[in-house]
C-alpha cells in the first residue's frame, strides 16, 4: 500500500523567498529563504552550469526554475528576476564589471522615447513592447485603487498648440 505524506505537499508551500542574488565565482544563484515549517532562515546556493557569455538568459532561467531540485525553493522568485541575474552573470563573463553590467541591464529595460522602433528587428521590437506593457500595467489605475477617478478630463494649454496650414484648409471644405 502506497501512502502519500501530507508533509510533502505542505513543505512545497513552506519555503518563502526573502532575497535572491548572484555569486559570480563560481557562478551561482543564491537564495535566502524562510523555512516556515521549521521557522528558520536558510541559504541555498544553486550552481549555474554550462553557461557562457553567449548563452540565452531566458532559457537558462527557465531551466533553473523548472529544475526538480530547485523548483520548490524558486516558486516565490519571478522569472524576470532570474533572467536579470543570468543577464548580469553573462555581462560579467563578457568582461564587464558589476557596475557596467548593471548599467547595461538598466539600459535594456528602459525605453528611449527618441528611439525609432521601426528600425528594430522583430525580437528587439517584441522586447520593447513587453517593457512598455509592463510599464503600462504598473502605472494603470484600476477601479479598486483608492485614487481612481472615472471620466477624467484634461485641459491642455492652448499656447503649446501649433497651427497647421493643412488643418485650417480642411475646415473650409466641409
Amino acid at each position: 500500500m502506497n501512502v502519500v505524506s501530507s508533509d510533502s505537499a505542505y513543505s512545497r508551500m513552506s519555503y518563502v523567498a526573502k532575497k535572491c542574488g548572484i555569486k559570480l565565482n563560481p557562478p551561482s544563484i543564491v537564495l535566502i529563504y524562510e523555512d516556515q515549517l521549521r521557522n528558520n532562515i536558510r541559504k541555498r546556493i544553486m550552481p549555474i552550469r554550462n553557461f557562457s557569455k553567449f548563452s540565452d538568459c531566458s532559457r537558462a532561467a527557465e531551466q533553473l526554475k523548472n529544475n526538480p531540485r530547485h523548483k520548490t525553493y524558486l516558486e516565490g522568485v519571478s522569472m524576470e528576476q532570474l533572467q536579470k541575474l543570468h543577464n548580469l552573470l553573462r555581462c560579467q563573463l563578457g568582461g564587464q564589471n558589476l557596475t557596467q553590467g548593471l548599467e547595461q541591464i538598466q539600459r535594456e529595460e528602459t525605453i528611449d522615447p527618441e528611439e525609432d522602433l521601426n528600425k528594430l528587428d522583430d525580437k528587439e521590437l517584441a522586447k520593447r513592447k513587453e517593457i512598455m506593457d509592463a510599464l503600462f500595467e504598473k502605472n494603470r489605475k484600476k477601479k479598486d485603487d483608492p485614487d481612481f477617478v472615472y471620466n477624467v478630463e484634461v485641459k491642455f494649454p492652448q499656447e503649446e498648440l501649433e497651427a497647421c496650414e493643412w488643418d485650417d484648409e480642411s475646415d473650409d471644405e466641409f
